[in-house]
């Protein structure tokens, strides 16, 4: 058995853009709280690994639990955000007036960001990650810290939707989703839980 806790990087910099795999990206003050926060949890838990999308925010946010839990991080490229195409570094206003947004917006299952990744890719890819990450860690929990449509795609496998239903999952910046799988299968055991600033 392998538990995943799923670990969406904090609050962070240039909220109104769709950063996507953009350079420079890091974590507010209180996104740093927010993973702070969650790494107290991890305490005494018999976290055995940290994994991270080797992107600025994810990297800042798996630090901060590394630096809790006096692990090492390990980057695993699987993990990155959705590559976000020709809306890289666009605002949600100039994406929500593109023609083509109503395609992305309800046919995740179809459609491909113009230039960009198909959920089902991105899909694939972090469920191989999952896969990956528990052969090395048989009967162990592991922090895997990643992007919020990422985890819900897991997420969404992990419950047997659709692709399509996606978006009917919140998993908040700073939330904390977990998975357990094992010989009996794959169940989820909690998703977007928050962080609880004063």
């Amino acid at each position: 058995m392998t538990v995943f806790h799923l670990l969406r990087h904090g609050e962070r910099s240039q909220p109104g853009l769709c950063a996507g795999r953009m350079p420079g990206i890091g974590l507010t003050e209180r996104g740093r709280a927010e993973i702070a926060e969650v790494a107290s949890r991890f305490t005494g838990q018999g976290i055995a690994a940290l994994f991270s999308s080797p992107l600025q925010r994810t990297r800042e946010s798996a630090d901060i639990v590394a630096s809790r839990l006096g692990l090492a991080v390990a980057l695993h490229d699987d993990l990155i955000e959705l590559d976000f195409g020709e809306w890289t570094g666009a605002t949600f206003d100039q994406i929500r007036a593109d023609p083509r947004w109503d395609a992305w917006r309800i046919h995740r299952s179809l459609a491909r960001i113009p230039g960009g990744e198909s959920m089902r890719q991105v899909q694939r890819r972090a469920v191989e990650a999952l896969i990956d990450i528990g052969e090395r860690h048989p009967e162990q929990s592991v922090v895997v810290v990643s992007h919020g449509d990422v985890i819900r795609s897991m997420l969404v496998y992990a419950l047997g939707m659709p692709l399509d239903f996606l978006t009917r999952i919140e998993v908040a910046q700073g939330s904390l989703s977990t998975i357990r799988i094992d010989a009996s299968g794959i169940r989820v055991l909690a998703v977007n839980d928050l962080p609880r600033l004063g």
